[in-house]
């Protein structure tokens, strides 16, 4: 048996949870055109006969400019230091300084720095070969090794890789499980998905989501989700004019809820204005979010 658990890092948008879902095979953590949708430390379990992987998922490391991205940044940064693998994740745009200051963060980490670059079906060969060349300039990794997430290429081999470097003996989960997170976390991370893809900037990454009760029926589940924000200009546009837009936000969750459960859902969604930072504390720490000093 081997096993061990992998960090998997990266600044935000280039696909760290998008990598996990496509190794497990299922929707773990939830994805997004906006940087920062991850907001939680996420377990993904890859299992064969003999090997455990465990993945850790991490919010985008970033330079942050309010009291939520430097909680984020805090459990990245605990993430690399616990795990036994880090796997850096880029993708085929350039290196930027949100790379370069990921970089400098693991300049002292003395356990192996696997690099992913990640999009790579968008380039040709000549630029991938350039744009490793780049990055071994600035970092001396344990292995380099390109995928494509979104089209599954190259994952086979990242598993190959990563199997070299698992020096733990026990499996750490069971066999059937593919995530640490209860069912209720991942009911709200989709409807919280489904808000991110259906609004523009004007509503915030501090909007919460909370799954208030499930109940299982013969073939079916009834779902109460609440939708958690600190003023009524956002209650309104997640309501939208007419119902509409939670309307539609539902039911893109109700169909993505059905092929993770399997049973016909009926879902409801209630928007709920929590003004006071204290009061909503209650609520993120819920998912893990502990330490709310300045």
């Amino acid at each position: 048996m081997h096993s061990g658990f992998v960090g998997v890092v990266g600044r935000p948008n280039v696909g760290k949870s998008t990598l996990i879902n496509s190794i497990i095979g299922t929707k773990i953590a939830i994805t997004s055109n906006k940087p920062q949708t991850t907001r939680n430390i996420i377990k993904g379990i890859y299992n064969e006969d003999d090997v455990q992987i465990v993945f850790v998922d991490t919010p985008g490391i970033h330079k942050p400019n309010n009291k939520l991205g430097q909680m984020l940044n805090k459990g990245t940064y605990l993430s690399i230091n616990d795990n036994d693998i880090i796997v850096f994740v880029v993708d085929t745009t350039g290196i930027g300084a949100g790379d370069k200051f990921i970089l400098d963060k693991l300049k002292d980490v003395n356990k192996p720095v696997i690099l992913v670059i990640n999009k790579v079906d968008l380039i040709k060969k000549e630029e991938l070969i350039n744009l490793v060349s780049e990055y071994n300039d600035l970092y001396n990794f344990t292995e380099i090794v390109p995928v494509s997430s979104l089209k599954k290429k190259n994952l086979d081999e990242l598993i190959k890789v990563l199997k070299k470097y698992l020096n733990d003996n026990i499996a750490y989960y069971d066999k059937s499980d593919i995530t640490d997170r209860p069912v209720q976390f991942l009911i709200s991370e989709i409807v919280r998905e489904k808000i991110f893809n259906l609004t523009q900037k004007e509503v915030p990454h501090s909007i919460t989501c909370t799954t208030e009760s499930v109940k299982k029926n013969n073939n079916s589940y009834n779902i109460n989700v609440a939708i958690i924000v600190d003023r009524d200009s956002l209650k309104k546009i997640i309501i939208g004019a007419n119902g509409e837009k939670i309307k539609k936000i539902g039911t893109q969750a109700r169909i993505e809820l059905e092929k993770l459960l399997g049973k016909k859902i009926y879902l409801e969604l209630f928007v709920k204005t929590v003004k006071k930072w204290r009061e909503k504390e209650k609520y993120l720490k819920e998912y893990g979010f502990n330490d709310f000093s300045e």
